[in-house]
């Protein structure tokens, strides 16, 4: 028989209690439950990546085959597990809390990394995956809201990584810490030390270099040089190991490249800690290393920094402790020097002097100032030495002795003093023209022998004394008593130049460098300027107990050599009326110093020149 409906109906198969399959037209049809259950059943247990389905109170509803191998039990052990504590999702608060967001569906995934411990007793690196499923699974209806776990192994991927980072952050020639893996840890050094309540919040470096190294890779080779340098590496190792003995952590040893290497405590205790490290670390590297029969000795510089953590950075730190060796290096190497602040300052103070220089001259910074040279025998104004000041706009009126010598040593004093002759000259012409009632006065300009050998000094006077149409026999040039005497050359034949140009050639500082009497009958010179040091042996009163009678008889013998020469002689740092007379009484020509005037202005000097006083 068959039966009929009184309507048109269609099969339903149910999908979940209460629920059907929507058709396209927007039937029901009916759903072949049975088959599609096992399908999915199947891929998942035969699923190469371990997965776990997840409700939402966290609790494992299904686990696959993968998933209990790499944990090392039984799938079926797995269900009703606690899936965090299964891949430790709850170590840490951030993922913790991100794993309970995408359980209640706020958040769309969870990745992270997680080091495991299996049952047999080995670590293994995971990567954990958690995502909502797409729709309710056939294998776990009316189970409410589910995820999907996956568990990925990457212990090989991290084992990698684990050793080309180490390749990375190694020295090949010694196997040390190289540079690169030293400022990582200096930098979390400096921030745990910092933040870290428990630590003494203090750090410390010695930063070394072996001292005369290149000579040994120039003479013997690279080779012998590498295993030199990894021969130190060991010796810097075991001194680490016992320093390190009894606290927390050793200092780390590293190679920061060629013959530099350092040893970083954190955590530390003070400077007496660095002080000890440094000293046994001297120590260590003085016995000669026995390489390939070959006995070498090396020595070692090292400086020495040790400071709070707080308020320091990785580059304030790195350029205390470089400064640090350049002083041990400079102090004579194979010793430790400890930072010291003022010394930096002053260090510090020169190196930005030092950078404005050349550009001070463009601003014109630079002002002259001038000290008489008066006549022994009358106490008239015969000339005047031109003395450049730098007006600084940070520290103030500098004298000389603070920035000629960095001058010279960056060659900007070629530019200065080419500003202070022109200048000097130019003032020399207006006092000639404002007193033309008195014979002129000379103007006295120091020359560095740089000036010599890196400008064509000649060439310079010729153009400003043209330019300004001084004399040249009002000019003065005075070279160091070293610079004239050892003269040849070049200089030589400058000087010689300028003589003929009608410049006088004064020696300054004279009986303090080579004292060279024989030499100075062959030198364009006209003047001899004795050293201060001379006349303050003139200081005492004639008759009282401390006077030298050596002295006068020097300078008396150094006068009349220098006529006998046809020189003229000018006694610098005359400072009591005594010693003028004294040195009027020995034949002196021309006296300098406080006596008669300090260096001043040159609208003093106008006043001077005028017949009026100090």
């Amino acid at each position: 028989m068959n039966g009929t409906s009184e309507g048109p109906t269609h099969p339903t198969a149910v999908t979940a209690p209460g629920r059907a399959r929507p058709t396209f037209s927007g039937r029901r049809a009916p759903e072949r439950a049975a088959p599609e259950r096992a399908d999915y059943r199947g891929a998942f247990r035969a699923a190469p990546l371990p997965l776990a389905v997840v409700d939402e109170e966290g609790l494992v509803v299904d686990a696959n085959d993968a998933l209990a191998a790499l944990l090392g039990t039984a799938p079926d052990a797995l269900a009703g597990r606690i899936a965090a504590d299964l891949v430790d999702l709850a170590s840490d608060a951030r993922t913790w809390h991100a794993y309970r967001e995408v359980l209640r569906g706020r958040q769309a995934k969870l990745r992270c990394t997680r080091r495991l411990k299996h049952p047999d007793g080995h670590s293994l690196w995971v990567q954990v995956t958690v995502s909502p499923m797409p729709t309710p699974e056939p294998a776990v209806r009316g189970s409410g809201r589910t995820v999907l776990l996956a568990v990925a192994d990457i212990s090989a991927r991290r084992e990698l990584q684990a050793r080309l980072r180490h390749v990375q952050m190694h020295d090949p020639v010694t196997r040390l810490p190289n540079r690169n893996l030293f400022f990582e840890r200096l930098a979390a050094a400096l921030e745990a030390g910092a933040y870290d309540d428990t630590s003494t919040g203090r750090i410390g470096l010695c930063y070394l270099d072996l001292d005369g190294f290149k000579a040994v890779n120039d003479t013997l080779g690279h080779r012998i040089g590498d295993r030199l340098l990894a021969a130190v590496a060991e010796r810097l190792t075991r001194c680490a190991d016992q320093a390190g003995y009894g606290r927390a952590t050793a200092p780390l040893v590293a190679r920061l490249g060629g013959d530099e290497f350092a040893l970083l405590v954190e955590d530390s205790t003070g400077t007496d800690q660095l002080a000890d490290l440094a000293e046994t670390t001297l120590k260590a590297l003085q016995e000669p290393f026995n390489l390939s029969g070959q006995r070498l000795s090396v020595s070692a510089s090292i400086g020495v920094v040790e400071r709070r953590a707080a308020g320091t950075t990785t580059t304030g730190l790195m350029q205390a402790a470089d400064t640090t060796l350049y002083w041990a290096k400079t102090d004579g190497k194979a010793r430790w020097t400890l930072f010291d602040p003022e010394r930096n300052a002053h260090r510090m103070t020169r190196q930005a002097l030092s950078s404005s220089l050349r550009p001070a001259v463009e601003r014109g910074e630079f002002v002259l100032d001038y000290q008489p040279l008066v006549g022994l025998d009358d106490g008239g104004v015969r000339g005047v030495e031109a003395l450049v000041r730098w007006r600084h706009p940070q520290f103030g009126l500098l004298t000389p002795n603070r920035f000629i010598g960095l001058a010279e040593e960056d060659g900007s004093i070629v530019q200065l003093g080419r500003w202070v002759l022109r200048s000097a000259c130019r003032q020399a012409r207006r006092w000639q023209l404002a007193h033309p009632e008195r014979e002129p006065v000379f103007v006295s300009v120091n020359v560095a022998v740089r000036q010599v050998w890196d400008s064509d000094l000649v060439a310079d006077v010729a153009e400003i004394l043209a330019e300004t149409e001084l004399p040249s026999e009002l000019l003065q040039l005075e070279l160091t008593e070293s610079a004239v005497m050892g003269s040849a050359g070049r200089p030589l034949q400058a000087l010689q130049a300028l003589s003929d140009m009608g410049v006088r050639i004064a020696i300054d500082d004279f009986g303090t460098g080579y004292s060279n009497l024989a030499y100075l009958s062959r030198l364009p010179v006209s003047v001899l300027k004795l050293d201060g040091s001379f006349v303050r042996g003139f200081q005492y009163e004639e008759g009282e107990a401390h006077i030298n009678p050596a002295d006068e008889i020097i300078v008396e013998a150094m006068v009349q050599l220098a006529h006998r020469l046809g020189l003229t002689v000018t006694a610098e740092c005359v400072e009591t009326a005594s010693q003028a007379g004294r040195l009027r009484r020995i034949g002196c020509d021309t006296g300098q110093g406080w006596l008669y005037s300090r260096p001043v202005p040159p609208d003093r000097i106008s006043v001077l020149l005028r017949g009026g006083g100090d």
